[in-house]
């Protein structure tokens, strides 16, 4: 009896401890905007290395930790788990600026995580993850290989793929719309 007491106040912690992330609370009301960090002599087409302090000066203790430390983040606190709500652009890897994602691949799968059912060709990798005893598929950056989050295999047509990514990994740029034609 006095193990499943304990259990169970470890979790009401854990929960507690996700609820009062200021910074994902923070991070959910105003995401910040996209800085690409390449060295100017790299493309965006070159693969990015940086040391482990130069990581950490470049990104915020929840993006390092997600990105470089595989982390999640909480779910229902990204600033991009709703649905379209930016309208159409690019979602952009916020370690190296890489586009990853459109907005026209973006659903709501209900998972409390920005879902895509398609990265943009090349930008994404893969690799297998066993960590807590289960395997999985993660999915990283191409450019920097900074951890993205997993694809699963329930998502929409027309691949039946869910990319389920980490909010604080992603920074979206709009596309401007189109001005109309003057004749």
């Amino acid at each position: 009896m006095r193990f499943f007491l304990l259990t169970g106040l470890m979790f009401a912690l854990m929960a507690l401890a996700l609820v009062t992330w200021p910074s994902v609370r923070a991070f959910a009301a105003d995401p910040p905007p996209i800085t690409t960090i390449a060295p100017p002599e790299l493309s965006m087409d070159d693969v990015l290395h940086l040391s482990e302090a130069d990581w950490k000066k470049r990104l915020t203790p929840e993006q390092f930790q997600v990105l470089r430390r595989q982390g999640t983040e909480p779910a229902f606190c990204g600033g991009y788990s709703a649905t379209k709500t930016h309208g159409p652009g690019t979602y952009h890897c916020v370690g190296c600026g890489a586009e990853l994602f459109t907005s026209t691949t973006k659903f709501d799968s209900g998972s409390g995580w920005p879902s895509f059912f398609q990265p943009i060709p090349g930008k994404v990798g893969e690799e297998v993850d066993n960590a807590h005893g289960m395997e999985r598929t993660e999915v990283h950056c191409a450019r920097c290989h900074g951890h993205l989050g997993h694809v699963f295999n329930d998502g929409p047509a027309p691949t039946r793929l869910r990319y389920c990514i980490n909010a604080v990994t992603l920074s979206f740029v709009s596309t401007p719309a189109a001005e109309p034609k003057k004749d």
